[in-house]
């Protein structure tokens, strides 16, 4: 799943609309009323997104099938062509800066084509079932020491962010003595309004922490991800390369399972009947997860596309240079796509969403991110049968501004 901004998180309340750029605001499940109307009747339009853009035109990208015409096309739209200031005198324009290298949303083709055919492998569905009973663990562990501590729990803290960041550990070879100090690096450097020098510091601590994990990778490969990669593909991947998948697996992986868990949880709280099935039908899991995904789509847009030639989008002509955002959350609820989009129905026939985007740079780690998923909600709910919120709905926080979308905390008892 995409990272798009910053988060700036905030008590209170069921409108998350204060502060951002319109594509970033929500009301508690969904996208935000001023983002609604503006996808009314316009699957595309202008939006202005402040200073930094060097007075080229940015639209903002609502429709379902438009969304996938712009991601589904990279021959006419980029990825490399970055939404910001040109650069300034004297610096290459095609030179990738060092913390960019490895970071799939910043390649194009034939660069893109290259690296993905690398990593796919990494991604099937057999290669997740391998590191499956290791994520169950995790899973259980966590479950455990909630069950031990006893009622109330706040659920992010002990259970919706904790499992993904260990997921992601397990994936990529952290040593477990490691972990709780990589995942804090990890969460520095996504926290929320610590400015950008400070961001850049923690990110350069966890790039060094990467680059190390790497370097004895190459010595002695192990059965992991990086291990398996180094092993099958060698001199074809740079240590460059190799540090900045991992970096970018944990700026994809850690706020959008978090959000799914957090808010998921108090979505299906929301509709018992619905939480019952989840918890107590296997067969319900699947679709119940595709469709938690569609109704949340907790990232708000994926990287930023650029026009490389005039093309024309829901009847609007983007011209060459223009820069393109695409609301996934909107898309996600176009009638165009299914009848009554504003209806959480876990029974209904599974869509083809943009939870994960669309095209090339669909979401590499969306197979493990629906494993975490298919595995964590029924667990949580099984061994809290009488899981309830600890205070009233109006005082859970949502996230403000975030780099996804979610709950800040969720006070649970049972």
């Amino acid at each position: 799943m995409t990272p798009t901004t910053e988060t700036n998180n905030a008590p209170g309340a069921t409108d998350a609309t204060a502060t951002g750029l319109v594509h970033t605001r929500r009301a508690r499940f969904g996208p935000a009323e001023e983002l609604c109307r503006l996808s009314e009747g316009r699957p595309v339009t202008r939006i202005d997104v402040g200073p930094g853009t060097d007075g080229r035109t940015v639209w903002l990208v609502t429709g379902h099938a438009e969304v996938r015409q712009v991601l589904g096309d990279h021959r006419r739209f980029s990825t490399r062509r970055r939404l910001g200031p040109r650069p300034a005198a004297g610096r290459d324009e095609g030179k990738r800066p060092d913390e960019l290298i490895g970071q799939l949303m910043d390649y194009d083709p034939p660069e893109h084509t290259r690296l993905r055919q690398i990593l796919t492998p990494e991604f099937t569905l057999r290669r997740m079932r391998r590191i499956e009973p290791g994520i169950t663990g995790i899973v259980t562990e966590h479950l455990d020491a909630m069950e031990r501590t006893g009622p109330p729990a706040e659920l992010v803290a002990a259970f919706a962010s904790p499992v993904p960041g260990a997921a992601l550990c397990e994936l990529i070879g952290v040593p477990r003595d490691d972990r709780g100090d990589f995942l804090r690096r990890c969460h520095a450097f996504l926290a929320p309004g610590r400015g950008r020098q400070r961001r850049a510091a923690s990110g350069e601590l966890l790039s060094r922490y990467v680059a190390a994990m790497v370097a004895r990778q190459r010595t002695d490969p192990d059965e992991g991800f990086l291990g398996m990669l180094i092993r099958d593909h060698g001199d074809e991947v740079t240590d460059k390369e190799l540090r900045g998948v991992c970096v970018l697996l944990v700026l994809a992986g850690l706020d959008n399972i978090s959000g799914m868990l957090g808010l998921g949880t108090l979505l299906l709280l929301d509709h018992p009947d619905q939480l019952a099935a989840v918890r107590d039908d296997p067969a319900a899991v699947d679709g119940a997860v595709e469709e938690l995904l569609r109704y949340l789509t907790v990232p708000h847009a994926p990287t930023p596309r650029t026009a490389l030639e005039d093309v024309t989008v829901g009847e609007q002509l983007i011209k060459a240079g223009e820069h393109v955002l695409c609301s996934l959350p909107t898309a996600n609820r176009d009638p165009a796509l299914l009848a009554r989009p504003d209806r959480f129905d876990i029974t209904r026939e599974p869509v083809p969403h943009v939870a994960f985007g669309h095209g090339i740079h669909h979401c590499l780690g969306a197979a493990l991110a629906r494993m975490e998923l298919r595995i964590a909600y029924p667990a949580l709910l099984r061994r809290f049968p009488g899981l309830r919120l600890a205070v009233p709905e109006h005082e859970v926080p949502f996230r403000v501004h975030a780099l996804a979308h979610g709950v800040d905390r969720l006070p649970v008892t049972w």
